[in-house]
């Protein structure tokens, strides 16, 4: 054994890779403890009868360790009883325990994670952070590949990174393990964080039996390095600080307004690192609300996950339902769109926002029928429209982004800004759901090449037909595509900067006021491609943030299921509506309504005897 065995933490969170050498590493930590201290050894791995090479793994894990350690086999919130007693006690790993915790829930194949998980989750947090210790815990550092293809995979993949993360708030010291050597991770980091420092143990032997793999009954979907050594959409530099991005800035847009005297420097806000996760208990609430209620188990079906997603946002059980919807429309022109990749012209944008400013686009129709209302707002048209609120505008157009950037760094920072700005003001006016869409022609070839560069896909996987183009139109779109992403190869680790470079006024909007909303536990309802896209980057730059939306349909658009499947939503509905501009979100907004009142207003089971029958004649037995 090379290296000095380093003192151990009160509470050590030692993460890595598979095969890394994490579990050996902490088994270490352990066996320098003075006086051969008895060390309780809590294995997570469940066994599973007939197989063999897994049953070997475990014994090979077994035999490595000092002999007169005990061995715990603990599932569930097992785990957490257990660290309420005396340590010394090592745990081996969280990966195998959130597996096993999932399976029990039946979350793989739920549209909505079950609360039971949420609590075992949070059960363990807090029993870390009140162990005596010392504790050292094993998880699987995950994420560091593009998407996995299944939204089990992505399940797994988030809820363990969401674990991990809260576990290291509560540990003292955080250790990451890569080629059997120790990395020790600066206090209080965050994601993106430049400095990390070699621990004092350097290697692990390596003669070190391979670690178990994590058995996820084909659950977490492999996770596939991006060919050029980038990984898609993950942020980069210190995530706390809107900056206008690095490297030469593109010339101004043609025809561009100047920043809004309102935008200057003390006004650049801080993009939250995290976004706090709707309420947990009231999540729980309304999940034993719902299977009280006068109705077979599950009788409500989707309505009563979305009742139960409803609740847990507004922190309160039952919920309320939303009587102050607000569509927000943008208007905004595209450079890309002079290009043939729509079937309009690019001057439609302004008709369009003409038309909806007077009620008459699908949209607008559709929210009167559902009693929201609607706000159009220009942030980028190159002339304007009537009707449209001007105060907003952020530039007049965006560059061509096959050819050039669509804004640069100080646009990008001021779009961001008034996104993050229209949420406030919409939410201080007493907003309670939020509808945003876009009216941009040509919008979706940026959201498509957004969408491609964050999940890895190829150009052709993401071009639709959008406004019904044909094919000379789809050819043209799907090459703009493939020019704009190999200009966004350089800015996939900053979703700002992909923004900037591919993206557009309306689309980086799009994403401050989604990630605003969420900060502020306001939730929303997704509609088409364009507003998909913009989620994705705000969910990037606000981890956390696509807990707060519910899709409200699928589109018809191939980038919009990838959409989807990155953000694990489920749709509400299927009407293939083809607006693009919110009418089918809007058309939800009864749904959401109904169940909401549906959680409020039925009656339980025990309060008008609509039980099964077993259960009456055992009432009446009683009698």
């Amino acid at each position: 054994m090379c290296g000095v065995t380093p003192p151990v933490e009160l509470r050590t969170l030692v993460l890595g890779g598979t095969r890394s050498g994490k579990s050996r590493h902490a088994e270490v930590l352990l066996e320098g403890l003075p006086g051969d201290a008895a060390v309780r050894y809590l294995a997570t791995g469940r066994r599973i009868p007939g197989d063999t090479d897994w049953d070997a793994r475990i014994a090979a894990h077994a035999a490595r360790r000092p002999a007169h350690w005990t061995t715990e086999e603990v599932v569930g919130t097992e785990l957490a009883t257990a660290l309420a007693r005396p340590g010394p006690v090592l745990v081996d790993d969280l990966a195998t325990w959130l597996t096993g915790v999932l399976d029990d829930a039946g979350a793989w194949a739920a549209p909505v994670v079950p609360a039971g998980v949420d609590a075992a989750v949070d059960g363990l947090v807090a029993a870390v952070a009140a162990a005596p210790g010392p504790l050292v815990l094993v998880s699987a550092e995950t994420g560091l590949g593009v998407v996995p293809d299944t939204r089990a995979g992505r399940l797994f993949r988030d809820r363990l990174g969401e674990l991990n993360a809260a576990l290291a708030r509560v540990c003292d010291d955080v250790v990451l393990v890569v080629a059997g050597r120790a990395l020790a991770l600066p206090p209080g980091g965050t994601a993106g964080t430049p400095a990390v420092a070699p621990a004092p143990v350097t290697e692990v032997p390596a003669e070190e039996v391979p670690e178990p793999e994590v058995p996820v009954a084909g659950a977490a979907g492999a996770e596939v390095a991006d060919p050029a050594g980038d990984v898609a959409g993950t942020p980069a530099g210190v995530p706390g600080a809107v900056v206008p991005a690095t490297g030469a800035a593109a010339g101004a847009v043609a025809g561009a307004a100047p920043t809004p005297d309102s935008v200057s420097e003390s006004d650049v806000e801080i993009v939250p690192v995290a976004v706090g996760r709707p309420d947990s208990r009231s999540r729980r609430e309304a999940v034993a609300l719902v299977d009280g209620l006068a109705m077979p188990t599950g009788g409500l079906g989707r309505l009563g996950e979305l009742g139960v997603w409803l609740a847990s946002c507004q922190g309160t059980c039952p919920p309320q339902a939303p009587v102050r919807a607000r569509v927000v429309l943008l208007a905004a022109d595209h450079g890309i769109a002079a290009n043939g990749v729509s079937a309009y012209p690019p001057e439609v944008s302004a008709v369009r926002a003409t038309a909806a400013a007077a009620g008459r686009l699908p949209v607008t129709v559709a929210a009167r029928a559902a009693g929201a209302t609607v706000r159009v707002v220009d942030v980028g048209l190159v002339s304007g429209a009537e009707g449209a609120e001007p105060g907003w505008l952020v530039a007049h157009g965006t560059g061509r982004i096959d050819r050039e950037d669509a804004l640069d760094g100080e646009r990008a920072t001021t779009a961001w800004l008034t996104g993050r700005r229209l949420a406030d003001a919409e939410i201080d006016a007493g907003a309670d759901l939020l509808i945003p869409a876009t009216l941009a022609v040509g919008v979706t070839t940026p959201a498509a090449t957004l969408v491609a560069a964050v999940t890895g896909a190829e150009p052709v996987a993401v071009v639709g037909r959008a406004s019904g183009i044909d094919d000379r139109a789809w050819m043209r779109k799907a090459v703009a595509i493939r020019d704009a992403l190999r200009r966004a190869r350089p800015h996939l680790r900053d979703p700002l900067a992909l923004l900037r470079t591919v993206g557009g006024t309306d689309l980086i909007v799009l994403a401050g006021f989604l990630a605003r909303a969420a900060e502020r536990k306001v939730p929303a309802v997704l509609d088409g491609l364009a507003v998909g896209a913009a989620a994705l980057l705000a969910d990037e730059l606000a981890p956390g943030a696509k807990d707060w939306w519910v899709a409200a349909q699928p589109s018809t658009e191939p980038a919009a299921t990838l959409v989807l499947e990155h953000l694990s939503l489920v749709p509400l509905l299927d009407l293939a509506v083809r607006t693009e501009d919110g009418t089918a979100a809007v058309t939800a907004l009864p749904l959401v309504v109904t169940a909401a009142r549906l959680l409020a207003e039925t009656g339980t089971a025990r309060d008008t005897g609509v039980v099964p029958g077993d259960v009456i004649a055992a009432a009446g037995a009683g009698r």
